[in-house]
């Protein structure tokens, strides 16, 4: 169906690149039901994406901790959200704020000793689903979707509006 569609709107459009208004839309129908599931794997536990992206930005780093501009931008969420996700967080025990050794005036956010026996317990319970999404794929093509999906993502960087000449 998706296909047709576009075919109709490229006769009635001819310049529209077809090939790729296909893979953007395959690209957003595939982000949108691994992020429904990523959701419904989360919601027993009640997480929503934006606190489990934040946790294990933390669980990752080797020292634990990050600033809230760091965890903004590496998970695309303002400093208004940055701070829902903190509170809620550290409302359950799983971050802590606090101030950096180094400088006081800044604040770091800490994965604490409950957020890593959190994050241990909950992550293996999503490999299953993450190993039965990509059956079929070889390792070789695996390694060549992330690459070509590195290479998108890094296009989209630089065609972004606010991205510098």
């Amino acid at each position: 169906m998706m296909d047709a569609g576009i075919s109709h709107v490229r006769d009635a459009v001819p310049e529209m690149p077809a090939e790729e208004a296909a893979l953007a839309r395959l690209l957003l129908l595939v982000g949108a039901q691994l992020q429904q599931e990523l959701e419904h794997r989360l919601k027993p536990h009640k997480l929503n994406d934006s606190e489990f992206f934040t946790l294990m930005i933390l669980f990752s780093r080797p020292e634990g901790s990050s600033t809230p501009g760091e965890l903004c931008v590496y998970t695309s969420q303002g400093p208004t959200n940055m701070t829902r996700i903190a509170n809620a967080l550290v409302k359950r025990g799983l971050i802590e704020r606090g101030p950096s050794e180094e400088d006081r005036r800044r604040v770091l956010i800490r994965i604490t000793a409950a957020g890593r026996r959190f994050v241990r317990q909950i992550l293996p319970t999503m490999f299953p689903h993450l190993k039965d999404v990509f059956v079929g794929f070889s390792e070789t093509e695996k390694r060549t979707f992330g690459r070509l999906l590195r290479k998108l993502a890094l296009n989209l960087d630089q065609a972004a509006p606010d991205a510098q000449p």
